[in-house]
């Protein structure tokens, strides 16, 4: 007979599986974003909270059919905020940002950062990350 494995640790490979899945399927990554000031889920907290009020509540175009789903409470170690289709919002995110670490090693991918909107998504995060409140 085979011995059992706890339930956990089930979880946990399927957790990764998925993980792995998942960023296989997201195709190419933009280079990684580095906030070395906090760990990551204070940083992601401060780009939530930007993301937010910037780009959702200030009715910003580039946003405008687009939700934003936080995802903070991260059993991976990686706190995240996605940004869903608005009509759709349990479809695949247009968007994911990712904190790991401390100093916080924040990512950025999805279908917005290939479009007209991701230079600006970098750098809005970049100065989010290193403590910036601004907009633009």
């Amino acid at each position: 007979m085979r011995p059992r494995l706890p339930i956990g640790l089930y979880s946990a490979a399927a957790i990764a599986m998925l993980g792995l899945l998942v960023t296989s399927c997201a195709g190419p990554r933009a280079p990684s974003i580095v906030a070395t000031d906090r760990g990551a889920l204070p940083t992601m907290e401060r780009v939530m909270l930007n993301a937010s009020a910037c780009w959702f509540k200030s009715s910003d175009p580039a946003f405008a059919g687009y939700q934003l789903s936080p995802e903070l409470n991260s059993f991976t170690g990686r706190p995240r905020i996605l940004v869903v289709d608005k009509k759709h919002p349990t479809g695949r995110p247009s968007l994911v940002v990712q904190a790991e670490g401390n100093p916080a090693q924040l990512q950025a991918f999805g279908p917005m950062m290939g479009g007209a909107s991701g230079g600006r998504i970098t750098g809005d995060v970049n100065r989010w990350a290193a403590g910036s409140k601004n907009c633009s």
